[in-house]
């Protein structure tokens, strides 16, 4: 199984689109943080927009754009005027909320709504996922994060613009299960969204670089495949043919983090997976990803989840990010 496979097999995430904005310059919308599992995204169907996040440079956005926020962040979509906004109009479809206005400027055609992550701990999503992702499904598009150089165009563009293009038209023209398939086909856009950028020339820093670095694919399906062993650097390292100090470079080069860190997330994201799911005792989980003493066990799990194990399973997986 792919990196991005095993990752969706145990963080499921699901979608669901929420607004459809018809404006005309100029507009703005203003989204605050995300609520916890929550990651914000935006498709821009047709027309031009700057995002601002953070700290950051703006980036200018083009029609078959999407942007997603993969920690939450408030953020910030404008048709780059500088104009005070023109006044909203809400109406309510059958399952869509429309926002339009009365600007007399360039239109633009957006599609807003949010991917919800199940109750397992998304460490190993959020963590390894940049803080803003745009991914180009036009023609000679490309990717971006957090202000970095557009990478090549991949063959999923294709495929992301007939998914985009139906979701569209199902926002549009709704009928009989429209809100149950434009949320089937929102959760579809977060794994092929991930895929296009993953698989892109320049793929953004973390996960999904690390996805594109064949050399290193033994040591990440070690890691998922066993993750109860005792792996040393060393080992990890011979895996993928490498001396320890090469592996470890190229390693932390590539996702910004430590080996030793990625196994301890898929650890966590495994256990918090078992706990939910299974009736196995936590000390026998902790047993199954790598912990033979208990008590360390759930020193790490509190530390890096927020809450005990039996407090994480009595909760169902439903704790706030830490």
């Amino acid at each position: 199984m792919d990196l991005l496979s095993r990752v969706l097999s145990l963080i499921p995430v699901s979608g669901r689109l929420e607004v459809r904005c018809h404006f005309g310059a100029p507009w703005a919308i203003e989204q605050a943080s995300a609520a916890v599992r929550e990651i914000p995204y935006h498709v821009l169907l047709s027309g031009q927009a700057v995002l601002e996040h953070g700290e950051g440079p703006s980036e200018p956005l083009i029609a078959g754009d999407i942007v997603l926020f993969p920690t939450g962040d408030a953020h910030r979509l404008h048709d780059g005027s500088g104009r005070q906004p023109a006044a909203l109009a809400e109406r309510r479809d059958v399952s869509l909320v429309v926002m339009e206005n009365e600007g007399a400027g360039a239109s633009a055609d957006i599609l807003c709504g949010r991917f919800l992550i199940g109750a397992v701990p998304d460490r190993l999503l959020r963590e390894h996922l940049p803080d803003r992702l745009v991914v180009r499904s036009a023609e000679n598009g490309g990717v971006t994060s957090n202000g970095a150089g557009e990478a090549g165009a991949s063959v999923c563009n294709t495929r992301l613009t007939r998914l985009i293009g139906l979701m569209r038209e199902e926002s549009v023209d709704e009928g009989p299960g429209s809100e149950a398939l434009v949320n089937h086909l929102s959760a579809a856009l977060f794994a092929l969204t991930l895929r296009f950028a993953s698989g892109s020339a320049q793929p953004p820093h973390g996960l999904l670089a690390l996805a594109a670095r064949p050399r290193l694919q033994p040591a990440i399906s070690a890691m998922f495949e066993a993750p109860d062993k005792p792996w040393t650097l060393d080992q990890l390292a011979a895996l993928c043919n490498m001396s320890r100090a090469t592996f470890v470079r190229q390693f932390q080069d590539v996702i910004g983090r430590s080996a030793t860190d990625m196994l301890t997330d898929i650890r966590m994201t495994l256990a918090g997976h078992k706990l939910v799911e299974s009736n196995l005792g936590v000390a026998e989980i902790g047993e199954m990803v790598g912990y033979q003493s208990n008590a360390a066990f759930q020193r790490i799990f509190k530390r890096l989840i927020g809450v005990t194990p039996s407090r994480y399973r009595t909760l169902g997986g439903k704790v706030e990010a830490v």
